[in-house]
C-alpha cells in the first residue's frame, strides 16, 4: 500500500501524509507510523539491526526515485500549503545527482540498500559525505582523461537531510569524533549528520543513510581538505585519515541517535577502525583499567575473538591496490599508542611488517567473511588461507528496479505471467512458456528497439555537442566521429553495438579486443558488418596506467574507421555515472567484460545488462562464471585454466592480452551472424534467457535474504518466510572453481 492512493490529484492534499516532523528535523515523503516504526527497530534495546559501512553509496536520483514516480503518477506537482509546495518543488526540480560513488563498490551498496528498504530489513547505512562528491571527468583526444571537482548542494537535494540537535533544534546535531596526534595528544574533529532516506518502492518503509560531513567550522584544514573528496589519494597520509574518519565516526554517530545495532556489516575494510573503537572498549573490562597498551598479545587476541561476533565483513577484490596498508611510521603520527597496540598484534603483513594491512585486520576480526561471488571465494580463500574457513560466498546482485529500463518495466508490468514482478523478482522463473510466445517475443525486441533509439538519441546529440563545442574550449573533442559526422549523417541503433563501461583500471583490460585492430577490421570487411563499440568509464586520478589505457582506447578511433571502411565505430561516452550506465545497459546489444582472470571478483555491469535481457560476451570470470549458463545467456571467451598463483599477478607481461584478445576474434564471426542473420531466434534466445536464469538469481533482493541470515534478525514469522523465500531464489556458495 503507498500512502498517497487517498490523496485527491487538485494539489490539495495534507501534511500528514508526506511530512514528519520531530526532534531531528522535517522529513518529506513518508508518515509519521512510518518513521517511528523504523526508528523503533533501529534504538530497540535488543539490539535487533544491523549497521551497513560503506565508503561510498551510489544513489542517484535520475535512475531511481521512488517518492517522485509516486507524485508523478497521482499528479501532485504541488500544493496550496507553502511547506509542501517547498518539499514538492525539491522533488520534482532538485538535483538529482548526490556523487557520494565512484563505481561499482557503491553502486552494489545503494542497490543493497534499496532491497533493504523494499524487505523492510532493519538496517542503517553510514557513509561519509564528500562535498566535492567523486570526480568530474573531462575527456580530450590527445590528453586524455582531465578530472574537476564535483561540487554539489546537500542543502538542495531531495531525500537528503540535515539533522537536528533534538536539545536545541534551531542548530545541526554535531558528534565529536576523537583522534590522537602523534604525542599521543587527545584532539577532535566535529562532523554534523546528513540522512538520506532511503525509500521502498511502496514508500512504507526506509533504510536511514547517516553521512558524516567534516566540513564544520573548527575543525582543522587538513580534516575538511580530508573528507571533501571521494578517495583523495593526494597522500598516504590522506587516504590512511580519510579512512580513518569513516571508522572513528561509527560509534559517535549511532550513539548521538540513540541507534543500538548488534551487527556491524563492513562493506570492504575502510571502515574497520570502528573494530579498533570496540575491542580498545572490550579490552578496558578486560584488564580493568586505561592502560590498553599494556595488554598482553593474549589479552587482544581475546578481546577481538569477542568483538568479532558483531562484524560481518564482505571483501570485494582479490587486486592488491584495493588492499589498504599503511605504513607504521605513518600512522604513528594519526593515532595513539593504545591503537598502535592493538594494530601490531592484528593486522600484521608478513610480506611488508614495516606496514599495517587493514584486509588482514579485517578478515581476523569478524564472525563471518564473504566474498562476491564464488570464484571469488575461492581465490580469497587461497588468497587468505589462515581464514578459509569462514570465507564464502555471497555473490552480488543489483536492484532490479533501479536497472530495468522504464520501457521493458512498462512491458513487464502489461503480463500476466509476470504479476507482481516489481516486489518479486523470481517470478521470472515461471515464464519458461512465455519465451516461446511470438507475441511475447515481439514485443520485447520492439522495447528493446526503443531503448537502443534512446541510447542512440542521447550518444548523436553528445557527438553534436562536441563537434559544436570544438570552438569555444580548448579540449579536444573525445570522439574522431565529432569531426567527420554531421547533424544529416547519425549513427543507427540498428547496428550491432557492444557496449563496455566501466571503472579502467589495467587489469579490467579495456583495450584488450582492440589489440590486434587488422584482424578486428578483416573480421567486418569479410562479412561487410557494422559494429559500434560504446565505452565509457573513468580511471581514479592517481591511476596513471589506468589513464593510459583510457589514451589508447581514444587512439583508436580513427584507425579503426579508416581500416574497417567506415563499419567500425568506437565512441568513447565521458563522465560516466547511473544514468548513463542505464542507457547502455538496456541499450546496446551485447554487454563485453574483459578482465584478466581471475581478477574481476563480480562485475555488476553485466547483471545490470542481464536484467534487461541483453546478453553478454564475457571473460569466464566473476559472477560470469554462474550467470552463463552453458551458453543459454551469452557467449564466452578466453582462458579458463585453474587458478595458480601466477594468475593473481597484475604485471603487464601476464595480462595474457594476445592470447585473449586472439580468443575473442575467433568468438566475433558466431556473435555478428547471430545478431544480423538469427536475430528472431538465436540471438533473441539468449537474451530472453536472461530474464528466466538471471534476474531471479543476480538481483539484491535474494542478496538481501543471504545477508538478513548473516545479520543474525529476529524476524517475525511472514517477515521470515519472506527472507527465506528470497535467500533460496539461489544458493551463492553450493560449489567450488578448481584451484591447483
Amino acid at each position: 500500500m503507498t500512502y498517497f492512493s487517498h490523496a485527491p490529484l487538485n494539489g490539495n492534499i495534507s501534511p500528514a501524509d508526506f511530512l514528519v516532523k520531530n526532534e531531528l528535523g522535517t522529513f518529506f515523503g513518508t508518515t509519521e507510523a512510518v518513521f517511528n516504526d523504523v526508528w523503533q527497530k533501529l534504538t530497540d534495546p535488543s539490539g535487533n539491526s544491523s549497521l551497513y559501512i560503506s565508503m561510498e553509496i551510489g544513489a542517484d536520483l535520475d535512475v531511481y526515485n521512488p517518492l517522485r514516480r509516486h507524485l508523478a503518477d497521482r499528479g501532485i506537482l504541488s500544493s496550496s500549503a507553502p511547506e509542501l509546495q517547498r518539499h514538492l518543488k525539491k522533488t520534482h526540480q532538485g538535483p538529482v545527482k548526490i556523487p557520494n560513488y565512484g563505481g561499482g563498490l557503491g553502486v552494489l551498496a545503494g542497490d543493497t540498500l534499496k532491497s533493504f528498504a523494499d524487505l523492510r530489513l532493519p538496517v542503517v547505512a553510514i557513509s561519509l559525505l564528500y562535498r566535492h562528491g567523486y570526480f568530474s571527468q573531462y575527456v580530450d583526444s590527445e590528453l586524455g582523461q582531465l578530472s574537476r571537482s564535483t561540487v554539489w548542494s546537500p542543502e538542495q537535494t531531495p531525500t537528503l537531510y540535515l539533522l537536528k540537535d533534538p536539545h536545541n533544534p534551531a542548530i545541526p546535531l554535531e558528534i565529536e569524533v576523537p583522534f590522537y596526534t602523534e604525542d599521543n595528544q587527545p584532539a577532535l574533529a566535529l562532523a554534523h549528520l546528513w540522512m538520506k532516506t532511503e525509500l521502498s518502492s511502496t514508500l512504507d518503509y526506509f533504510v536511514p543513510e547517516l553521512l558524516l560531513d567534516f566540513s564544520v567550522t573548527g575543525n582543522t584544514k587538513v580534516i575538511q581538505e580530508t573528507a571533501r573528496q571521494l578517495y583523495n589519494a593526494s597522500s598516504s597520509l590522506t587516504k590512511a585519515l580519510q579512512r580513518r574518519l569513516l571508522g572513528a565516526g561509527i560509534l559517535p554517530a549511532v550513539n548521538a541517535l540513540g541507534i543500538t545495532s548488534r551487527t556491524i556489516h563492513l562493506n570492504e575494510q575502510h571502515g574497520v577502525v570502528v573494530v579498533i573503537q570496540l575491542i580498545s572498549e572490550e579490552l578496558q573490562q578486560i584488564l580493568r583499567h586505561n592502560n590498553i597498551e599494556e595488554a598482553s598479545n593474549e589479552q587482544i587476541q581475546e578481546a577481538a575473538r569477542r568483538i568479532s561476533k558483531k562484524i560481518v565483513y564482505t571483501i570485494h577484490t582479490p587486486v592488491t591496490a584495493g588492499h589498504d596498508r599503511f605504513d607504521k611510521k605513518l600512522y604513528a603520527g594519526i593515532s595513539r599508542k593504545s591503537c598502535r597496540r592493538i594494530l601490531d598484534v592484528l593486522a600484521v603483513d608478513a610480506d611488508n611488517p614495516a606496514a599495517y594491512n587493514f584486509t588482514n585486520f579485517a578478515m581476523r576480526v569478524n564472525r563471518t567473511a564473504n566474498s562476491v561471488s564464488r570464484i571469488h571465494r575461492d581465490v580469497t580463500r587461497r588468497q587468505f588461507p589462515a581464514f578459509a574457513h569462514k570465507i564464502s560466498a555471497i555473490t552480488n546482485g543489483v536492484h532490479h528496479l533501479t536497472w530495468i529500463s522504464e520501457k521493458r518495466a512498462a512491458l513487464f508490468d502489461s503480463i500476466a505471467a509476470l504479476d507482481n514482478w516489481r516486489k518479486d523478482p523470481g517470478v521470472f522463473t515461471g515464464i519458461e512458456t512465455l519465451l516461446k510466445d511470438h507475441s511475447f517475443r515481439s514485443s520485447f525486441a520492439k522495447t528493446w528497439k526503443r531503448d537502443s533509439a534512446q541510447l542512440f538519441a542521447y550518444v548523436n546529440a553528445m557527438l553534436k555537442e562536441h563537434r559544436n563545442g570544438m570552438t569555444r574550449t580548448w579540449i579536444n573533442p573525445p570522439n574522431y566521429l565529432s569531426s567527420i559526422l554531421s547533424d544529416h549523417n547519425l549513427l543507427s541503433p540498428e547496428v550491432f553495438t557492444i557496449g563496455f563501461a566501466r571503472r579502467f583500471s589495467t587489469y579490467k583490460r579495456a583495450d584488450l579486443i582492440f589489440s590486434n585492430i587488422d584482424m578486428l577490421c578483416d573480421i567486418l570487411l569479410d562479412r561487410q558488418r557494422p559494429v559500434t563499440f560504446l565505452f565509457a568509464g573513468k580511471a581514479h586520478p592517481a591511476d596513471e596506467p589506468g589513464k593510459k589505457v583510457i589514451k589508447h582506447i581514444l587512439s583508436y578511433q580513427a584507425e579503426l574507421f579508416e581500416k574497417s571502411n567506415g563499419l567500425a565505430n568506437l565512441i568513447f561516452i565521458p563522465n560516466y555515472d547511473m544514468n548513463i550506465a542505464k542507457m547502455l545497459v538496456s541499450g546496446v546489444h551485447v554487454w563485453l567484460n574483459s578482465p584478466k582472470r581471475p581478477l574481476e571478483a563480480s562485475g555488476t555491469s553485466g547483471m545490470k545488462a542481464a536484467m534487461n535481457g541483453v546478453p553478454n560476451i564475457s571473460i569466464m570470470d566473476g559472477w560470469w562464471v554462474e550467470g552463463y549458463n552453458e551458453g543459454r545467456t551469452g557467449w564466452k571467451f578466453g582462458k579458463e585454466e585453474d587458478i595458480v598463483s601466477a594468475s593473481l599477478s597484475e604485471s603487464k607481461e601476464s595480462l595474457f592480452y594476445e592470447e585473449d584478445s586472439a580468443s575473442f576474434y575467433a568468438l566475433l564471426p558466431d556473435v555478428l551472424d547471430a545478431f544480423y542473420n538469427s536475430f528472431d531466434s538465436l540471438f533473441l534466445d539468449k537474451s530472453l534467457q536472461n530474464l528466466l536464469l538471471n534476474i531471479p538469481l543476480f538481483n539484491t533482493h535474494r542478496m538481501a535474504g543471504e545477508y538478513a541470515d548473516r545479520y543474525d534478525l529476529a524476524l517475525a514469522g511472514d517477515h521470515q518466510e519472506k527472507m527465506n523465500y528470497f535467500a533460496k531464489l539461489y544458493s551463492s556458495d553450493n560449489f567450488s572453481i578448481s584451484i591447483e
